[in-house]
């Protein structure tokens, strides 16, 4: 894939989770100096793991100050306009979902340019996706998504597979990159819309 594009992606990534980290944070009512933390726990979290389990050290988000700024402004900005935004938690959602099609996919992408196999490539994007969403609920003392009913790391998983299913084909992998995110995104919406979970895994 294009490296331009692949970066536009990730700084998409940063700024979506890191919005999500943000406004979950301030509806906890954390002082500016905790809003700003969760802020960047929440976009950097997936990637630092990823980059740790792929010996890529040291991690991405340390070897460029963009980054760090990215999330700086994302947070700032967050705590100037975030009362303007009437409806806190859709956005929470639709960020957070954005944050998971885009991180997946830079993840998938780091994984196979490390040259790993499909399967494994598909395993370090949904933790790419999901792993700062995880820290960003431990923090905030929330039960993490991940470990609820809801689509979440499963989305990420269909998302990998249609991935590797479009790099079969003569399509372009900018295309291919499009088609997953946007996948993974609808997945978390029509499941969220239509209350479509994973069944329990205990009986009452």
């Amino acid at each position: 894939m294009n490296k331009i594009y692949l970066d536009i992606i990730e700084i998409g990534g940063t700024i979506a989770f890191g919005l999500s980290g943000a406004f979950m944070a301030m509806e906890k009512r954390l002082d500016p100096f905790g809003v700003i933390i969760i802020t960047f726990v929440t976009a950097i979290g997936g990637g630092t793991v990823r980059d740790v389990l792929i010996g890529k050290t040291p991690v991405s988000w340390l070897q460029d100050n963009t980054t760090a700024i990215v999330i700086l402004c994302t947070a700032i900005a967050a705590l100037l306009f975030g009362k303007l935004l009437k409806q806190l938690s859709r956005t929470m959602f639709f960020f957070d979902s954005l944050g998971l099609g885009l991180f997946t996919v830079v993840g998938i992408e780091r994984a196979q340019n490390a040259g790993l196999s499909p399967l494994i490539c598909i395993a370090l994007g949904t933790t790419t996706g999901c792993f700062g969403g995880v820290l960003r609920d431990v923090l905030l003392n929330n039960i993490p998504l991940i470990f609820r009913k809801e689509i979440y790391a499963s989305a990420c998983i269909a998302g990998g597979l249609l991935y590797f299913g479009l790099n079969r084909t003569n399509i372009l992998v900018e295309y291919t990159t499009t088609i997953t995110i946007v996948f993974i995104v609808l997945i978390r919406v029509i499941a969220v819309r239509y209350k479509i979970s994973l069944p329990a895994s205990y009986h009452k």
